[in-house]
């Protein structure tokens, strides 16, 4: 009798466990439809509102809670606000880089629209950083770390070359996500979206690590665009 019992529970969970994954499969894909269709095709509204609402709803009623996106406490803060400022530092250093090698081959990277009302006007500074750290920290961290990676990891079985995969992926898909900047954009933006999911990784996937990255990277960008030196 106990065998039949926890021959039952096995197969209970084993079906669990499949229909998680094809849950997860059929979340990633139509997370990736929406980035492409808003990006490339301009068939959906902008993807990152769309996505972070899937994400935060999905994780609340049948994702154990936030805790399952990397809305976790950190192990430790140190390394969170340590792993955020080498990405700043990495992420500018190969963002520099790129701009040189492309150069000559593609076009110059474009900027976000608006980004010329900046210069030397704080209330755009303000406001533009009022994006920075709602709609691209937050939303975009939820939308791709937190939704995307964390769906094609899980669609993959959870394990270590799951979580590889899911990098990969949710680091297309965000270069994808740019695609307004243009070719050597869409490849800079990818490279970022590596390093974003790596530091998520090595920090246990705490988002909040993902979150204080992407806002000072791109709050770095925002002051010196203000003061005229990010041309």
């Amino acid at each position: 009798m106990a065998a039949d019992v926890r021959t039952e529970l096995e197969a209970l969970r084993a079906r669990e466990i499949v229909r998680d994954r094809v849950l997860s499969a059929a979340e990633l894909a139509c997370a990736a439809w929406i980035v492409i269709g808003h990006n490339v095709f301009r068939v959906f509204p902008n993807e990152v509102p769309i996505l972070a609402v899937i994400a935060l709803v999905t994780a609340r009623l049948a994702r154990g809670g936030f805790a399952g996106l990397g809305f976790r406490r950190p192990a430790s803060w140190r390394l969170v606000i340590g792993l955020a400022l080498g990405f700043v530092v990495v992420r500018w250093g190969i963002g520099y880089a790129i701009e040189l090698l492309t150069a000559h081959i593609w076009p110059p990277i474009k900027a976000p629209k608006g980004t010329d009302e900046i210069v030397g006007h704080p209330l755009a500074a303000l406001a533009a950083l009022a994006i920075v750290w709602t709609f691209a920290a937050f939303g975009e961290e939820i939308s791709y770390r937190g939704l995307i990676m964390g769906r094609a990891a899980q669609a993959m079985g959870g394990g270590r070359a799951a979580w590889i995969v899911g990098l990969l992926i949710s680091a297309a898909l965000f270069g994808f996500g740019h695609y307004y900047k243009g070719p050597a954009g869409i490849l800079d933006s990818g490279i970022a979206g590596l390093l974003l999911g790596g530091v998520y990784l090595l920090s246990g996937r705490c988002l909040w690590t993902c979150i204080l990255a992407h806002g000072l990277s791109d709050t770095a960008a925002v002051i010196l665009t203000y003061f005229g030196l990010n041309n």
